[in-house]
């Protein structure tokens, strides 16, 4: 496309916007090509616009969408939490990838080094994955915490140790993200210098996200620790005590865990609680059962994430999926969206019919999420 060639910067950017309102896959080559524009703007604008090719109204939330010459205002989209990806069954050429991770270290500006990371997240782009890791060495925050989250989202577990060296930044934003991501990838070899930090840091929410991320690693050595905190004042320091016995799965833990729920006022630890004495065993769905608290929350728009992560976990136990049906059937429309979203992650080939019958619920936004629900488990079949 020759505009994108002109010398005046002004008509390259209409240019690439032209583009991204035409979408589709025949903008995927001149949006590439656009990624190479020295302007740092035009790269945020082509890399924002590839990303809407898959992730369609991408761009009226994107950077593209904050575009200013004042850059406060541009630096301040990065202040959101960044928790969007595409679905799974969404497949991404390779070479677009490619030329968004070249932006990774490359941009022009620190602004568009941040965008293409986040880009780079979105789209589960494993192929830039050596370009995340160069770009963590960077001095700027932003591009050091839309890294983080971006190999995050990849779930590589091989990443974990990369961040490790963050888990001290200065920058409590980055640090807190490490610290997340650390728990994520499962890296249990930072299990000291996490407790460290949790030991050390005057900061809540650093020290929330240390115990967060040693309650992923199921290490009986954190006993102690999950047993101190379990009563401590703070509300999100217990729900991560309660997540660290849920993975230890001592069914004996049952009557102290029932214990602490009757006594708890607070829905995050009741939640978590809840998810322990799951994890524990307790997995019929009979009213004010856990898991059928865990079920209900699903409808809540407060807690719904953390429920449906929650019972996300709980669904790798074939046993638990096969309760998981019933209620996915008859339950709220919500609560049929959540559970068809959390099965289709699991990538069980059993969870089929029960996902095809739900496409023909009266409800057309449970079919058509049981439908997207469908095809990423589908996907995730195959990846296996």
């Amino acid at each position: 496309m020759e505009l994108l060639k002109n010398s005046d910067s002004k008509v390259r950017s209409e240019a690439v916007k032209g583009l991204v309102e035409i979408g589709g896959p025949k903008s995927l080559e001149p949006l590439i090509e656009a990624t190479r524009d020295n302007d740092d703007q035009i790269q945020i604008r082509a890399v924002d616009g590839l990303v809407n090719v898959y992730m369609p109204g991408y761009v009226a939330q994107g950077l593209t969408a904050n575009i200013k010459r004042a850059g406060s205002s541009i630096r301040q989209r990065f202040v959101d939490r960044n928790d969007q990806a595409i679905e799974r069954y969404v497949l991404v050429r390779p070479e677009v990838v490619d030329a968004i991770g070249k932006l990774v270290t490359g941009g022009s500006s620190m602004d568009s080094r941040a965008n293409a990371a986040r880009a780079i997240g979105i789209l589960r782009g494993k192929r830039a994955l050596p370009e995340l890791y160069s770009a963590l060495r960077s001095k700027d925050s932003d591009v050091l915490y839309e890294s983080i989250i971006a190999i995050q989202k990849i779930r590589e577990e091989e990443s974990g140790p990369r961040v490790q060296f963050l888990l001290r930044d200065l920058n409590e934003r980055v640090q807190i993200a490490a610290i997340e991501t650390t728990g994520v990838l499962q890296n249990r070899a930072a299990a000291p210098e996490l407790r460290t930090v949790l030991e050390t840091s005057q900061k809540s929410k650093v020290r929330r996200a240390a115990l967060s991320a040693l309650a992923m690693f199921p290490d009986a050595a954190n006993r102690e620790l999950y047993t101190q905190m379990l009563p401590d004042k703070d509300e999100a320091l217990r729900a991560a005590a309660a997540e660290g016995f849920a993975r230890l799965r001592a069914p004996d833990d049952g009557p102290m865990l029932q214990k602490a729920y009757d006594a708890e006022t607070k829905r995050a630890p009741q939640l978590a609680l809840a998810f322990a004495m799951a994890m524990d065993g307790r997995t019929e769905t009979t009213d004010n059962s856990p898991l059928r608290v865990l079920v209900s929350n699903l409808s809540s728009t407060g807690y719904r994430g953390v429920a449906q992560a929650y019972l996300s976990e709980l669904a790798l136990d074939p046993g638990v999926r096969l309760q998981l049906y019933g209620p996915m059937e008859r339950g709220s429309r919500d609560e049929k969206i959540g559970l068809a979203q959390i099965l289709s992650a699991t990538g069980d080939k059993q969870a089929e019919p029960h996902l095809e019958k739900l496409t023909r619920d009266t409800d057309s936004q449970v079919a058509q999420e049981a439908l997207r629900s469908l095809k990423n488990l589908r996907a995730s079949s195959a990846a296996r």
